[in-house]
């Protein structure tokens, strides 16, 4: 009996440890949101109890920043020939508020233009589509991969027009 009173804290120590330690390993890997980080050692199942002292541990000593996250997953997706829009839509879905996301907006110097432009020479080469009946089948198709890259109408249809 008393054995098994001495072994629940020792349990609930290793595993604050664990969630700590299991924390610190993916953060090692690649940077996450507090959101994704959450999920993701809930699905380990740690106890509720631990996971939050390792997400508060974590972003007491920095290992764990939202704002990081951001800036890390919008470098990956423009290197990538993603757009603006796609980028946000990504960045809610892994949990990064709203304020975070419109910070790095306002801070990121990227010519989504140019982006545009780059991720179109690279999928259709420098060609240009010509605005005939015959092409509307390929100027639609062009336009929604350029849409599907979360660039805005005004950057595709620029590229678009352009002759």
């Amino acid at each position: 009996m008393k054995d098994e009173e001495n072994q629940e804290p020792i349990k609930k120590k290793r595993q604050k440890q664990t969630a700590l330690h299991c924390g610190v390993g993916l953060l090692a890997r690649r940077e996450h949101s507090e959101f994704e980080l959450r999920q993701k050692l809930t699905t380990r199942e740690f106890e509720a109890d631990a996971i939050e002292q390792a997400i508060l541990r974590l972003l007491e000593k920095d290992y764990l920043s939202d704002a990081r996250f951001a800036q890390s997953t919008c470098r990956y997706r423009v290197n990538r020939g993603y757009g603006w829009r796609y980028i946000a839509n990504e960045l809610k879905q892994k949990g990064v508020c709203s304020t975070i996301i419109q910070q790095l907006q306002k801070n990121c110097e990227i010519d989504w233009y140019l982006q545009a432009e780059l991720a179109y020479n690279k999928r259709f080469g420098e060609s240009r589509v010509v605005a005939l009946p015959a092409c509307q089948k390929e100027k639609a198709k062009r336009i929604r991969f350029l849409q599907y890259r979360g660039f805005s109408s005004d950057e595709i249809f620029s590229i678009i027009n352009n002759e």
